[in-house]
């Protein structure tokens, strides 16, 4: 931009034999946006997690939680499952709001690797008694024009959110992104993910096999530490019948 304040119009004299010479191969806008970046930081006082893992102090929970986090900052094995947990929240408003989940995700999972090793999303620190948790990524979103105005649920979506820009709603999406983040890492320095499937594995069985409030009970107590599948379910529930 010259300092006139008119725009530069590039010509063909502009350019040396070489440039003029270069085969366009194809002309297309980049998903990756390094330079649009989304912040999100939560922070509250360690002592408010003493109850959050029994038989811990809260600052057991929160000297846990960290190593956690710098395992996912220098193993990448956990650090692709430890962003999925981010992007398992922040996907929900992307699609609920008719963007492009394939794009962010992309373009997250890329400056997870900005520096030629791939590494957790999110960080935490512990300053003054505070247990700060915070989540960086770019992002790249729109609330005007295309799907987001033209399908109904798209626009419901951004209505319940209460109509916001686009950097509004790149914060919304972060928010959540840490939320879930902050959730599956809880889980697993806890009882861990796999109770958590577990018991919802033996929900949806018991769903599927019509039982009773009283055989709900009795069924989440027999199976409270054995093997769960769907026929050692549909045995102990016959059984169960039948002794009456």
């Amino acid at each position: 931009m010259p300092g006139n304040g008119k725009k530069r119009i590039e010509t063909n004299e502009n350019f040396s034999d070489a440039e003029k010479s270069c085969e366009l191969i194809m002309s297309i806008l980049s998903n990756y946006s390094p330079e649009c970046i989304v912040n999100c930081q939560a922070a509250t006082d360690v002592s408010l997690f003493k109850s959050l893992i029994e038989k811990h102090t809260g600052n057991q929970f929160v000297e846990k939680f960290s190593k956690a986090v710098q395992i996912a900052k220098h193993d990448i094995q956990r650090a692709v499952t430890h962003n999925k947990g981010i992007f398992n929240g922040l996907d929900a408003v992307i699609l609920a709001t008719g963007n492009d989940f394939r794009a962010v995700e992309a373009n997250g999972h890329a400056y997870a690797a900005r520096d030629g090793v791939y590494r957790a999303l999110s960080d935490v620190e512990i300053r003054n008694d505070r247990f700060i948790f915070s989540l960086e990524l770019p992002m790249t979103v729109g609330t005007v024009g295309g799907v987001t105005s033209l399908h109904p649920m798209a626009k419901r979506s951004l209505e319940i959110l209460g109509n916001p820009s686009a950097a509004e709603l790149m914060q919304i999406a972060g928010a959540v992104g840490l939320a879930t983040n902050f959730s599956a890492i809880r889980s697993l320095i806890s009882g861990g993910i796999q109770a958590g499937h577990m018991k919802m594995h033996l929900s949806n069985i018991m769903k599927q096999l019509g039982v009773t409030d009283m055989e709900r009970s009795q069924i989440a107590d027999e199976f409270s530490d054995r093997r769960i599948s769907f026929s050692e379910v549909r045995e102990y529930l016959s059984d169960l019948r039948s002794s009456r």
